[in-house]
């Protein structure tokens, strides 16, 4: 390695959204994150918080309600004409 061109290596504090702070060594000081071992669904197991990026569980949910309401629709339809034959 060359000899003072590599920037500081030191402790930094680590801050989550979710208010968990802990130590560890980086170039920076202080480092804000918004998911940590605490919090994310994946290392949390039983907690059931969904991270919303943008909207897209909202989308998801709006657009599968909208197929489901369809199906229905459709299946009352069908309903409606086996009855009319009988």
């Amino acid at each position: 390695m060359k000899l003072k061109i590599h920037p500081e290596y030191k402790e930094a504090k680590v801050v989550c959204a979710c208010g968990n702070t802990f130590t560890t060594r980086s170039t920076k000081p202080l480092l804000k994150i918004e998911l940590c071992n605490k919090c994310h669904p994946f290392f949390s197991g039983g907690e059931r918080r969904i991270v919303d990026t943008a909207g897209q569980v909202e989308r998801f949910k709006r657009r599968y309600r909208a197929k489901g309401a369809k199906e229905v629709k459709e299946v009352k339809e069908v309903q409606e004409v086996q009855e009319a034959k009988e």
